[in-house]
């Protein structure tokens, strides 16, 4: 009789255990076995309960949302632009031989990316992603996978014109303008870094600015920007907030690290929409060139040196029988040093090109993205204090090759 209420109160203990531990919160005792943690939401918005998780090693209370949240502005600005420009952009896989002393022909794999410019099959990348490839295979997103002919190329930019054959329901890029960009502008990179097929980052424009590209060619307004971009991203499309490819991806300051490090640059997009109306029309790319090397002047050089203006472009020298030196245009004379950097002074110094403005590298560029290979120009120039107009017949740069110096 006197073990009974010890049994009794043992009984209750083991049966309150029971129902903690075994029942859980989906038994009609769960409101009084779990209690709601206190939350902070915000009037409006429902608030987050917990759940018991029990198991051999004990029991555990995890608090939970109770709905998904919904997306805010930028995330949905950022699954908009991804969901539709990633049908667009394809994985570019290039297979050259090099040989090695020991085992002979090797096969060698590179990647990149590139993106679709039309329902044809035609696909833009950089040249140095399928530079010296004996095949070129190509990805689309939805993992199909298709031969790829190499139709065109333009080292001095880097770009490269691909074209597959027989791919149904192919989803051609938008192409945005490049020519008015603004620092500070939101960009997305969307290629296959390392491989990662959709990859997806997002930056901003941290400069436009004249670079040298993978193989010391020069780009001129080069898109810098702080999307992280990473070998594989090479070809692939710098985006605007609509979607629309602004760049083409091409290359990274990495100082020696064969990774990001936050500077990335893109070929600016007209330059590319160009290249393709050249191959579109001539089957190669008829770059116009005034066959000059030119030095940027600012307000603190022109005061230096004693020009009759603070901004132009001063030609260094000119090509010899090239467009300036047929038009009668003077390149420097006396050698002098800006740093340890021998530049010519003494030329002409050009301010305007068919009455716009030349202050900068950029604008000729500008004004020579405009133009073809046999269009005639007037350029505005000072020579010494007099200021004179000259009419140059632009050149083909195609086939001319300069080996120190920058030659437009």
């Amino acid at each position: 009789m006197k073990l009974r209420p010890v049994l009794l109160v043992v009984l209750i203990l083991s049966g309150f255990y029971y129902l903690t531990t075994h029942v859980g919160s989906t038994s009609t005792f769960a409101p009084w076995l779990h209690r709601t943690a206190p939350t902070n939401a915000e009037p409006g918005e429902p608030s987050p309960s917990t759940a018991a998780v029990a198991g051999p090693m004990g029991s555990f209370e995890l608090t939970q949302a109770s709905a998904a949240p919904a997306y805010d502005t930028e995330e949905q600005q950022n699954i908009a632009v991804y969901k539709k420009a990633l049908p667009s952009v394809v994985n570019i896989t290039s297979t050259a031989v090099a040989f090695d002393f020991f085992y002979g022909p090797v096969p060698q794999q590179g990647q990149g990316s590139g993106f679709i410019l039309d329902k044809q099959g035609h696909i833009l990348t950089n040249n140095h992603v399928i530079d010296n490839a004996q095949r070129v295979e190509v990805t689309l997103f939805d993992k199909h996978k298709y031969k790829a002919t190499v139709v065109g190329v333009d080292k001095g930019h880097d770009l490269a014109l691909l074209l597959i054959n027989n791919a149904p329901n192919l989803q051609p890029a938008t192409l945005a303008e490049s020519q008015s960009l603004t620092v500070g502008q939101r960009v997305y990179a969307i290629g296959n870094p390392f491989g990662l097929s959709g990859t997806m980052t997002r930056g901003i424009i941290s400069a436009i600015r004249s670079i040298r590209g993978p193989n010391n060619n020069p780009i001129e307004d080069a898109i810098q920007t702080d999307a992280a971009v990473n070998p594989g991203n090479s070809g692939g499309p710098l985006l605007n907030s609509r979607g629309e490819v602004i760049g083409i991806t091409t290359l990274i300051a990495n100082n020696g690290a064969d990774q990001s490090s936050g500077i990335g640059f893109a070929i600016p997009v007209n330059t590319a929409k160009a290249v393709i109306a050249d191959f579109a029309k001539y089957g190669r790319v008829r770059r116009p060139s005034l066959d000059i090397s030119i030095l940027p002047i600012g307000p603190e050089i022109a005061q230096q040196i004693g020009l009759a203006a603070d901004y132009g472009l001063l030609i260094e020298r000119v090509l010899p029988g090239g467009a300036a030196e047929k038009a009668g245009l003077h390149g420097g004379t006396q050698r002098v040093y800006q740093g340890n950097t021998p530049v010519m002074l003494g030329g002409d110094l050009i301010v305007a090109m068919d009455g716009q403005e030349i202050a900068e590298p950029q604008d000729l560029t500008a004004a020579m993205n405009s133009h073809r290979a046999g269009d005639e120009v007037t350029l505005t120039v000072f020579r010494g204090r007099k200021r004179i107009d000259v009419k140059v017949k632009l050149s083909d740069a195609t086939d001319k090759q300069e080996q120190s110096g920058q030659i437009t």
